[in-house]
C-alpha cells in the first residue's frame, strides 16, 4: 500500500492541509511546531484507529480555532500491488464518536461500516491494531527501541508470517492468562474465581457448621427446656406436698394444742365439780349451828368473864397490904446535860472546820507528843476541837443515863398508884364482882350448850377450821373456773371430755404426721427448700426458654446452606479443572510459540546482519535476537563476546533497532507493503552513518513507501519528493509580556 495524497482537517495545528507523497522516500520537512509529528499521528490513526472511538486523546487532536462541531478529519489516496496490476484506493475517516463516519474504496468497493472497513484495511497493509503499527512501521523520536511495545501483536504476526494465517495466539495467551488470572487471583481486594469460590464454599461450610450447631444447640436446648419443665413440675408437686403435709403438721401441732387445752378445761372442770361437791359436803356439815361471827364473839365474852373471875380469885387469895410513902425521890434533869453535851460537840467541830479553812489566828501552839524522831507535831487549834468533841460526847452520855433513870422512876411511880388504886377496893366489891362474873360465864356456857371454856375454844378452833377449809375450797374453784355456777360445771366438763375425744380422733385421722415430734419445725424447713428449689426451676426453665427463643436458625436455612456449600464446592471442582485445562493449555501455547520464535528470530537476524553490517560498515556482522522478548545483543569486536545492545552508544542503538524495525517489517507484514513513517530517526546518527542509513531507506523504498519527517534539508537530495511546511509565525503581544523587575 503506498500512499498518493494525504488530506487532513481540524487536525492540531492543520486546520487544512493538503500534500502529495511518492511511492518511494518522501521527505516532509518543516521546523519545530510545523506540525510533522501530528502527519504522523493522523496516519496511525487513518490506518488503525476505528472511527467510533471515544477516547480523550482524539479530542485532544481538533485544532485549536475548529468550531464546537468540528472534529478531526483524514482522507487518503493510495494504490495498492495486485495481480491485475496496480489499484487505486481511497480512505475518509470523520472522528466523532459514536457519530463517526468511515468511507474506504478498495478493489471496486465502497465500504463504510468501521469494523469491516478496519479488516479491509488491515488485510491491506499487513498491521493489524495501532500498537503493532507503532511497534514496527511508524517510528517516533527516540522510539527505534520501542520493539516491545505490543510483544503479543508481534508474536502473533511473526507466526503469521510462518504459518501464513494469523492465529491470535497472543490474544489466546492473553485470554488464557486473563482466565488463568481471573482464577488463580490471590488478592484480597481483587480475588480470583478459585479464591472467591473457595471464599464461598468456606463461607457456606461455616454456615452450615453454625447452622448444625445452632440446630443442635437448639435441639439440646429444647431437650433442656423439657427437663426444665419436668423439673418445675416435679418441684411444684413436691412443694404442693410438702406445703400440704405442713398444714397437716400445722392443723395436728393445733389438734394436739386445742386437745390439751381441751384435756386441761376437763381437768379443771373434773376438779372444780369434787371442789363443788366437797363445799357442798361441807356447807351441809358445820361443827355448830351458829356461825361463826356469834361463836368469836361469845368465845370473847367467855373469855374475858373466865380472865376476869381468874383475876378476882388470885385478888381475893393474896394478902397484899397497901404502904403509903409520902416523897418520892425526884429524878435529876437530864435536858440541860443534853444541851451542854451539843454545845461542846458543836464548838468541837467549829473549830476544826475554821482551823481547816485557816480562818483561826494562830495564837495556840503547836503540841508534840512523843520523843526524838518518833514525836507527833499536832496544832494546837485542832486538839482543841478534839478534846471539846470528846468531853461533848462524854456529857451526852451521862445525859442519856439521866433520862432513863428518870423514865424507870415514872413507871415505878405509876405501878405504885395502881396498885394503891387495887388495894383501896373494898374486898366485898370484889365478891360481889366475882358472883356477878361466874353467872355471866354460866349464862354463856349454857347458851352453847358447852361446859367450859376449854370446850368453847375448840368448838370455834373446829369450826373456824371448817370455814377455812370451805373458803380454801371456794378459793380453788374460783382459781379452776372463776366464777362460773357450780351447776353448769357438770356440763361444762363434759362438752370439754367430748372435744378431747373429738380432738383425738381427727389427730389420728392424721396419720404418722401427728405423733411426729417436731414435724412442723423440719416440714417448715422442707417448704423453704421446696419453695427454693422451685425458684431456681423455674430459673432454668426461663433460661432454657430464653435460649430456645434467641437461638433463630431455620431448618430450611441451614438445608439452603448445605446446599449452597454443595454447589460451591462442585463450582470449585469446575474452577480447579478448568484451571488446570488453561494450564495445560498455556504450556501447549509456550511450547508452540517457542518454536514458532525460534523459526522468526533466526529469519530476522538473517535479515538484520546485512543491513547493520551496511549502516555500521562492517563493524558489526553477528546479531542474536531472544526467542522470549526479542531483546538484541551483538557481537563486539573489542570484547570478543557478545554484548547487550543496551550497553551500546545511542546512535548504534538506533542503528540496531533501525535494522530490526526493517527487518520486522520484512517478516511480519508478508507480502504486505504498509507505509514506513519514520520522525527523524536519524538525528543520533554521524553523518557517515545516516547517509549509509539513508541509503538503505532508499533501497527499503522500492519495496515500501517511506515516508520521512525531519527538520534537516540534509535528506532532500536523496527523495523522491520533499514537502515543506510552514512554521508559526503569530508571536505573543509586547503589552501582554511581563514587566521587567
Amino acid at each position: 500500500m503506498r500512499i498518493t495524497r494525504l488530506q487532513l482537517r481540524n487536525v492540531r495545528r492543520h486546520a487544512d492541509i493538503d500534500l502529495a507523497l511518492a511511492p518511494g522516500l518522501t521527505v516532509i520537512r518543516g521546523p519545530n511546531e510545523s506540525g510533522k509529528s501530528t502527519i504522523q499521528r493522523a496516519l496511525e490513526l487513518a490506518l488503525t484507529r476505528r472511527v467510533t472511538s471515544g477516547s480523550a486523546d482524539l479530542d485532544g487532536m481538533r485544532s485549536w480555532t475548529a468550531g464546537e462541531e468540528d472534529r478531526p478529519w483524514v482522507r487518503l489516496e493510495f494504490e495498492q500491488d495486485d495481480l491485475d496490476g496496480v489499484q487505486k484506493g481511497s480512505l475518509e475517516k470523520a472522528f466523532r464518536g459514536n457519530r463517526g463516519t468511515v468511507r474506504l474504496e478498495a478493489d471496486g468497493e465502497t465500504i463504510t461500516d468501521p469494523a469491516r472497513a478496519d479488516e479491509v484495511l488491515a488485510d491491506l497493509t499487513g498491521i493489524p491494531s495501532e500498537a503493532f503499527f507503532r511497534s514496527t512501521a511508524s517510528v517516533r523520536h527516540h522510539e527505534l527501541d520501542g520493539l516491545a511495545r505490543d510483544e503479543g501483536a508481534l508474536r502473533d504476526r511473526l507466526q503469521a508470517s510462518i504459518s501464513g494465517a494469523d492465529r491470535g495466539t497472543s490474544r489466546a495467551r492473553r485470554k488464557l492468562e486473563r482466565a488463568i488470572q481471573l482464577l488463580n487471583s490471590k488478592g484480597d481486594k481483587n480475588p480470583g474465581q478459585i479464591k472467591a469460590a473457595e471464599a464461598n464454599l468456606a463461607t457456606a461450610s461455616a454456615a452450615l457448621r453454625n447452622g448444625e450447631a445452632a440446630l443442635d444447640q437448639l435441639e439440646k436446648d429444647r431437650d433442656l427446656l423439657a427437663q426444665s419443665r419436668d423439673d418445675r413440675a416435679a418441684a411444684e408437686a413436691e412443694l404442693t406436698e410438702q406445703r400440704s403435709m405442713l398444714e397437716k403438721a400445722r392443723l395436728a401441732e393445733r389438734l394436739v394444742a386445742e386437745r390439751d387445752q381441751a384435756k386441761e378445761r376437763f381437768e379443771r372442770y373434773s376438779t372444780a365439780v369434787d371442789v363443788s361437791r366437797q363445799i357442798d359436803e361441807l356447807e351441809a356439815s358445820h361443827p355448830s349451828s351458829n356461825g361463826l361471827p356469834a361463836l368469836r364473839e361469845a368465845l370473847t365474852r367467855v373469855r374475858a368473864s373466865d380472865m376476869r373471875i381468874r383475876e378476882i380469885h388470885a385478888a381475893l387469895a393474896g394478902e397484899v397490904e397497901v404502904q403509903f410513902e409520902m416523897k418520892a425521890p425526884t429524878p435529876r434533869a437530864w435536858r440541860p446535860t443534853a444541851v451542854g453535851a451539843f454545845v461542846l460537840i458543836l464548838a468541837g467541830v467549829a473549830i476544826a472546820l475554821a482551823d481547816q479553812l485557816k480562818v483561826l489566828p494562830k495564837v495556840l501552839p503547836v503540841i508534840s507528843i512523843g520523843t526524838g524522831s518518833s514525836a507527833i507535831d499536832l496544832p494546837g487549834a485542832g486538839l482543841l476541837a478534839a478534846l471539846l468533841v470528846l468531853f461533848g460526847a462524854i456529857v451526852a452520855v451521862v445525859g442519856r443515863r439521866q433520862r432513863i433513870r428518870a423514865q424507870d422512876m415514872r413507871k415505878n411511880k405509876d405501878m405504885r398508884s395502881q396498885e394503891i388504886e387495887r388495894r383501896l377496893r373494898g374486898r366485898s366489891m370484889l365478891e360481889q364482882e366475882l358472883s356477878m362474873e361466874e353467872v355471866t360465864l354460866t349464862n354463856l356456857l349454857a347458851a352453847l350448850d358447852l361446859p367450859d371454856l376449854p370446850a368453847v375454844e375448840s368448838l370455834v378452833a373446829a369450826e373456824e377450821a371448817h370455814i377455812g377449809q370451805i373458803l380454801r375450797l371456794r378459793a380453788q374453784l374460783e382459781g379452776l373456773v372463776g366464777r362460773e355456777p357450780s351447776e353448769t360445771l357438770p356440763e361444762l366438763r363434759d362438752k370439754a371430755a367430748l372435744d378431747v375425744e373429738q380432738k383425738t380422733g381427727a389427730i389420728e385421722q392424721l396419720g404418722p404426721i401427728a405423733r411426729e415430734p417436731r414435724a412442723r419445725e423440719r416440714l417448715e424447713v422442707a417448704v423453704t427448700d421446696a419453695d427454693r428449689a422451685l425458684g431456681l426451676a423455674r430459673d432454668a426453665e426461663a433460661q432454657a426458654r430464653a435460649r430456645v427463643e434467641q437461638n433463630a436458625v431455620d431448618a430450611e436455612e441451614v438445608a439452603g446452606h448445605a446446599e449452597r456449600a454443595a454447589a460451591f464446592a462442585e463450582q470449585l471442582d469446575l474452577l480447579q479443572r478448568r484451571a488446570r485445562v488453561y494450564e495445560a493449555a498455556m504450556k501447549a501455547l509456550d511450547t508452540a510459540e517457542r518454536a514458532t520464535l525460534r523459526t522468526a528470530t533466526r529469519y530476522l537476524e538473517r535479515r538484520m546482519v546485512t543491513d547493520l553490517e551496511r549502516v555500521t560498515a562492517g563493524r558489526y556482522r553477528r546479531v542474536q535476537v531472544d526467542d522470549q522478548d526479542l531483546s538484541l545483543k551483538v557481537f563486539a569486536p573489542e570484547r570478543g563476546d557478545w554484548v547487550d545492545v543496551s550497553s551500546l552508544s545511542q546512535g548504534t542503538l538506533d542503528t540496531v533497532y533501525l535494522a530490526a524495525r526493517i527487518g520486522l517489517v520484512r517478516l511480519v507484514t508478508g507480502d504486505r507493503r504498509p507505509p514506513l513513517v519514520l520522525d527523524d530517526p536519524f538525528v543520533t546518527l554521524d553523518d557517515e552513518r545516516a547517509k549509509r542509513a539513508l541509503d538503505l531507506l532508499r533501497d527499503v523504498s522500492a519495496d515500501f513507501q517511506v515516508i520521512y519527517l525531519t527538520t534537516s534539508d540534509r535528506y532532500d537530495d536523496s527523495a523522491d519528493a520533499v514537502q515543506v511546511l510552514e512554521g508559526p509565525t503569530l508571536l505573543t503581544p509586547a503589552e501582554m509580556a511581563p514587566a521587567a523587575s
